[in-house]
């Protein structure tokens, strides 16, 4: 939300000046001021290195952050032959400050070639009593009253329209800023956050289309792309297209003979924070009216650890007179235990000191015609990554490692 904003000037004579700002006492000397020009003037019209380009700063309390576009305009008409102004917005410090460059970049383009056409800004400047002001005329609104309408558009709607006279028009949108996403790996299992049959449009991407048919929060992404008949490098640009707009998180391929341990999220779960537990029972038990009581769940979400896959875990707590499968989606209660931040997957990788050494030495195997499996042995491919890339099991993958021609003692697993 924006704070505040305001279009400052470099007079010749007086120096840095805040010209209009909307809301007034924005940017002031008085103790009722929002932020304190003097200790900001600097940022606010800054050095001429500084002009045409972005210019952020962040006020002594950390509280907020000035956003501007210094312009300066050459021509011998104005005074020592330039006109530098700035307009800015003010916004709270932790906004991500990304989608407001733009409006930041639009309004001193904007105002710098309606002053170029026919001095809009230094054509409406009069100078009183308390200083330098602008003026609203017949034909065209103010810079302070346009200045205010921009500020509660985009605070309100997220876009303005305003016709300046009958030649200008400030048009402006906000655009929600997404972080680059994550790479989707063959391994990776999509979760739709949302019901993507509700949004999905006939006019979207074909291959989209047939992506999201597939995504049922079990099939990994290699499946979903063999089910929608589309190649697997199509199918991960459009599972990182959904990834990016946040439609969808991704997990990883649940086995039972994989292993989960506790996250510090955890302590909500056992805190019930927000009802968590009830929802878990809503999402993975399986009949409603033999539901688990919340301490069995609970006790069953932190049993979890390193060393103990999921089935050795079943085991466990059949051995102590609880059979989970009876009443619980065992996939289902894993999913929402990683989801919520309460459970992460404990990967198994191998590695090959032999293999090792010969990356070591510039050798891309350790012997001619080596196996496709020791391509996997140097610590970095996880068995999810050799599952699907080789289409092997879990047990296949270690009956293989066992053959494979390597002195006694060379492969080592590990869990991380």
């Amino acid at each position: 939300m924006i704070q505040g904003i305001f279009y400052a000037r470099f007079f010749p004579k007086e120096g840095p000046r805040i010209v209009a700002q909307s809301p007034a006492g924005l940017i002031g000397t008085a103790k009722t001021s929002l932020l304190d020009f003097d200790i900001l003037q600097a940022y606010i019209i800054p050095r001429k290195s500084f002009v045409n380009r972005l210019v952020t700063a962040t006020d002594p309390d950390g509280k907020y952050t000035i956003l501007g576009y210094p312009v300066l305009i050459a021509h011998d008409k104005y005074v020592r032959n330039e006109f530098i102004f700035n307009f800015g917005v003010v916004l709270e410090a932790d906004v991500d400050r990304v989608p407001y460059e733009r409006v930041v970049r639009r309004l001193a383009v904007t105002f710098a070639e309606m002053e170029v056409q026919d001095g809009y800004l230094s054509g409406q400047e009069v100078e009183g009593e308390n200083g330098w002001a602008v003026i609203e005329t017949e034909k065209r609104r103010s810079v302070e009253g346009l200045l205010e309408i921009v500020r509660e558009d985009l605070n309100n709607y997220g876009e303005c329209m305003i016709p300046v006279d009958d030649a200008n028009t400030i048009n402006m949108k906000l655009f929600p800023h997404y972080k680059q996403p994550a790479e989707v790996k063959g391994w990776h299992v999509p979760v739709a956050k949302m019901k993507l049959s509700d949004i999905v449009d006939p006019t979207w991407d074909l291959t989209m289309q047939k992506v999201i048919t597939h995504i049922d929060g079990a099939s990994d992404v290699r499946r979903i792309a063999y089910l929608a008949d589309v190649s697997l490098d199509l199918a991960k640009t459009a599972l990182r297209h959904l990834l990016y707009y946040d439609t969808i998180l991704l997990l990883d391929m649940f086995f039972f003979s994989s292993c989960y341990a506790p996250r510090p999220g955890i302590a909500d779960f056992v805190a019930n924070l927000d009802g968590m537990v009830e929802e878990c029972a809503a999402y993975a038990c399986i009949h409603s009216r033999q539901r688990l009581s919340n301490f069995h769940l609970i006790r069953l979400m932190t049993s979890f650890c390193v060393g103990k896959s999921v089935i050795e875990w079943l085991k466990s707590h059949r051995d102590a007179g609880l059979d989970v499968l009876r009443y619980l989606d065992v996939r289902r209660f894993v999913q929402f235990g990683v989801i919520k931040g309460c459970l992460y997957r404990v990967h198994k990788y191998v590695v090959s000191k032999q293999y090792i050494a010969a990356l070591a030495t510039g050798q891309s195997a350790p012997r001619p015609g080596g196996d496709a499996l020791q391509k996997y042995t140097d610590g970095n491919h996880c068995f999810d990554q050799i599952i699907t890339e080789l289409n092997l099991t879990d047990e296949e993958i270690t009956e293989k490692l066992k053959s494979l021609p390597l002195p006694v003692g060379d492969l080592t697993v590990f869990y991380r």
